[in-house]
């Protein structure tokens, strides 16, 4: 019997630790190598100062992430190819966190000169958005393309070298963290991935 209630100590112990070591890594380049930090750095990458504007015709800013836990996309509201799926993933994912104030979604529009508040609005109907949880974001397409591919790394590394004269388009979802800074990026098409996003998103609520 002791040596019973020992080995299930030992159990529980390993698994407990096993859970405490469970981190989300950081990341600072468009290459997504993962950064173990105890201490993020003063400067460490973050997402920058940016106003856009909602489905709801209202301003989002980079202080409306603060404190919360936002996955990023890049789409169209006029795409026919992967938008459509990536909308049925955010989709789950809003409805998954629907409760939960900690989390938001944010879309931002790459045809902004298209996607104006009208747009956004038909779209927010046809595709179920909870304006509580998902925005859809448009505004200057210089600010949104620089944000996507300089400090979302949406592109990965793909982006690195591009400008608005090339069309922003990728499948990825990006998590950022309560800071600002970015902890993982996944295949927005992908459901596998997308259940690795709501994992990591768990694991960040715990920090």
């Amino acid at each position: 019997m002791k040596q019973l209630c020992t080995l299930f100590m030992a159990i529980v112990f390993l698994v407990s630790c096993k859970q405490e070591a469970r981190k989300l890594p950081y990341y600072n380049t468009a290459s997504f190598t993962p950064q173990f930090l105890n201490k993020v750095p003063a400067g460490y990458h973050q997402i920058k100062s940016f106003a856009l504007t909602t489905q709801a015709n209202s301003i989002f800013t980079e202080k409306n992430m603060d404190g919360k836990i936002s996955v990023v996309n890049f789409f169209f509201t006029s795409c026919p190819g992967i938008c459509p799926r990536m909308a049925i993933n955010m989709k789950a994912l809003q409805d998954t966190f629907i409760n939960d104030n900690t989390i938001r979604l944010l879309s931002h529009s790459v045809m902004p000169e298209k996607d104006n508040v009208e747009a956004l609005v038909k779209y927010a109907a046809a595709k179920k958005v909870d304006s509580r949880r998902w925005f859809l974001l448009t505004g200057n397409k210089a600010e949104i393309y620089n944000l996507g591919r300089r400090y979302y790394f949406a592109e990965e590394d793909l982006g690195q070298n591009r400008d608005t004269s090339e069309f922003l388009h990728t499948e990825n979802f990006v998590l950022v963290d309560k800071q600002r800074h970015l902890r993982g990026i996944y295949n927005g098409l992908n459901v596998a991935s997308v259940n690795d996003l709501i994992k990591d998103i768990r694991e960040l609520e715990k920090e």
